[in-house]
């Protein structure tokens, strides 16, 4: 069959329906004489023998190639005979019309013709079809095959068999359908039958002995993969995910074809979705300054901020290809929704300024005299900020004093600072300093009366520095995959959440509160780290290793929500909550010891900041590391395997 070319099936579309009209004509007069009929015969099926190929022509129905005909072609081929025969009649009744002459074609003729001409068209091409696929010519040779299962009796899995069962030299047999659409339970795709849901694995498995089962579903969730991967080790039987059609039924997924990973995938929990209407009522037509605007949660401030119809944001940073970035995409945005803003003063303000320099801080605040600001302007990596201390103090604690302190003289009514949850009981110079910036947000709101608050949450899935983004690029460069302790654990959300929390609090807060947002369980940096290596199509130890390398300064095995004895209430949002002793009254000598933290940063005396922060932060305990007690110590801060603690459950209400 693969000699028959669309010229041949033309010489077979010209007999054939020559052959279609004389029958026509023979059903119509029940007799095989035409007789009388004769002439309207010859008109009728010169007609349409000449319109029929030419339509077929203009429609491409030469032009495809019938070996590969599926639903596409027949319909194809069903409009152009349709529109041909419709044609051909009309000017053969037009012509018996205007003749004198007795030519004869009963006008049922076309209603009979239009079923014979499909059939003699279709009969050839579907020919071709069926013989390719049946022909063992087509094929190589089968190697042994191993029984096999497909979760997903969708389009993708559908695919997944054909290819398969076209191609037996792929060494796999579809055996089974699994599905958790119970509509499409017991029915049969391309000869195989869906056995039924997710639970009905482990029977199928081990009646069917099937060894593999590939995984069809390029839209369903982590959450739902991970169940089912779950399921199949239980059974005992392979997984593959299905990154991509070919690479997958050959064996051969690479690293560099690798399935995209939604980031909420690896939450382990549904992601959080809050309704911002009173933050739009707050922020709409309101001057509002965000630090840090250029970072992943202060540019995705400034995306969400932008939808409130504020009057101005001004977007404040010290790098300046990010504030480049985030004021280009606005802009845009601006230009495309706001057409009518042409040659108008644009309500986006790009601002070039580091926030460790008051006098520079206090002019910018002079001159655009924000209404509400949004402080995420810090430094957030551990173990840098382990090794270069000053730096935490002069951006963490220095710049917090002097955003403050400017939006004190400016009048700003609400001022919100993003801080973390490595800011409970701090190991670090980097939670210590988050810490004490709370305390100068809480100090400034006590001493004035106006909402100045504070935000702590986990780490952000897809943040600028994440480990998600360190993982990534380990799996496409092959692996290993290295996390620092089997064991560590951390709470995490997607930078959308994060800034909607942010947002909610400058509603929410009333003056000095410490927010944090309901995260859900901790989740394992090793379980992160397989869901991902797992999500890309690849599996654990045979495409990609995970190498522990060590817990570095300052990290902890698990991060806290809360302090022993800590009392946390419920806002009007359920999913947040206000953590009560994190805004104790703060230090009697809180500006002293600012005061001395700033000078010690300036003589780059490490001894002089650590102890001063231990005054100012009594809870900061420095973990000796690589000691036996420094190792104690986390693991008694960290709940049993990773469980909240029931005083931490009752507080938030899990």
């Amino acid at each position: 069959m693969r000699l028959v070319r669309n010229r041949h099936l033309f010489i077979a579309d010209v007999l054939l329906l020559a052959l279609a009209a004389y029958l026509s004509f023979v059903l119509r007069l029940e007799r095989f004489h035409l007789e009388e009929y004769w002439t309207g015969f010859l008109l009728f099926a010169a007609i349409a023998v000449f319109v029929t190929p030419l339509f077929f022509k203009r429609a491409g129905v030469y032009s495809r190639y019938w070996r590969y005909a599926s639903v596409d072609e027949m319909l194809l081929l069903l409009f152009g005979v349709i529109t041909a025969v419709a044609f051909s009649s009309f000017i053969s009744l037009t012509v018996v019309a205007l003749q004198a002459l007795p030519i004869f074609i009963p006008r049922s003729i076309p209603f009979v013709f239009v079923l014979l001409a499909l059939a003699a068209t279709m009969g050839p091409r579907l020919f071709v079809r069926v013989f390719d696929h049946y022909s063992p010519s087509s094929k190589a040779l089968p190697k042994a095959q191993i029984d096999v299962g497909v979760f997903g009796a969708g389009d993708a899995g559908a695919m997944i068999v054909r290819e398969l069962q076209a191609n037996p030299q792929l060494g796999m047999r579809v055996v089974a359908f699994f599905d958790d659409d119970p509509r499409k339970h017991n029915v049969s795709i391309h000869r195989v039958i869906v056995r039924g849901d997710r639970n009905a694995i482990p029977e199928t498995v081990s009646r069917l002995r099937i060894k593999k089962i590939i995984i069809a579903m390029p839209t369903v969730s982590g959450r739902a993969i991970r169940d089912i991967k779950h399921i199949c080790e239980e059974a005992g039987v392979e997984t593959k995910i299905m990154p991509g059609m070919y690479e997958l039924i050959g064996g051969d997924v690479s690293v560099n074809q690798l399935r995209d990973i939604d980031i909420a995938d690896l939450l382990r929990r549904a992601p959080i979705q809050t309704d911002i209407e009173a933050v739009r009522q707050l922020l709409r037509g309101k001057r509002v300054l965000v630090t840090g605007g250029g970072g992943s949660i202060g540019s995705e401030l400034c995306r969400q901020i932008w939808r409130c119809q504020p009057s101005q944001i001004i977007l404040l940073g010290h790098g300046e290809n990010s504030i480049f970035d985030i004021h280009n995409e606005l802009r845009t945005l601006e230009q495309q929704t706001e057409p009518q803003a042409a040659g108008k003063t644009s309500r986006l303000q790009p601002v070039i300024a580091d926030i460790r320099f008051p006098d520079r801080i206090q002019t910018v605040f002079e001159q655009y005299r924000p209404q509400v600001v949004f402080h995420a302007a810090a430094h957030k990596h551990v173990p840098l900020m382990e090794a270069n201390p000053v730096e935490a103090i002069t951006n963490n604690v220095l710049g917090t004093r002097n955003v403050v302190q400017a939006a004190l003289q400016a009048g700003v009514e609400h001022f919100v600072m993003i801080s973390t949850d490595k800011a409970v009981n701090p190991t670090s110079i980097m939670g210590a300093s988050k810490r004490a910036a709370e305390l100068l947000v809480h100090q400034a709101a006590t001493a004035t009366g106006k909402h100045f608050v504070a935000v702590r949450f986990g780490n952000v899935l897809g943040s600028r520095g994440s480990v998600v983004h360190t993982f990534r690029r380990q799996i496409a460069a092959g692996g290993p995959v290295t996390v620092t302790h089997p064991e560590m654990r951390r709470y995490f959300m997607t930078i959308p959440e994060a800034v909607q929390l942010v947002l909610q609090a400058s509603v929410l807060g009333q003056g000095g509160e410490v927010f944090l947002l309901d995260m859900g369980e901790p989740v394992k940096i090793v379980d992160l780290a397989r869901d991902m290596i797992e999500l890309s199509g690849l599996e654990v130890g045979a495409d990609i290793e995970i190498v522990f390398t060590g817990m570095r300064p300052g990290e902890k095995l698990f991060e806290e929500l809360s302090v022993a004895g800590e009392s946390y209430y419920r806002t009007k949002h359920d999913k947040i909550f206000v953590a009560g002793s994190a805004s104790d009254p703060v230090p009697h000598d809180m500006d002293g010891c600012i005061e001395a933290l700033e000078t010690a940063s300036l003589r780059n005396d490490r001894e002089a900041i650590m102890r001063l922060l231990r005054g100012l932060v009594p809870e900061y305990q420095t973990p000796v590391q690589g000691s036996t007690a420094s190792l104690r110590q986390t693991e008694m801060a960290a709940p049993v395997d990773g469980k909240v603690t029931a005083p931490q459950r009752q507080a938030l209400g899990a």
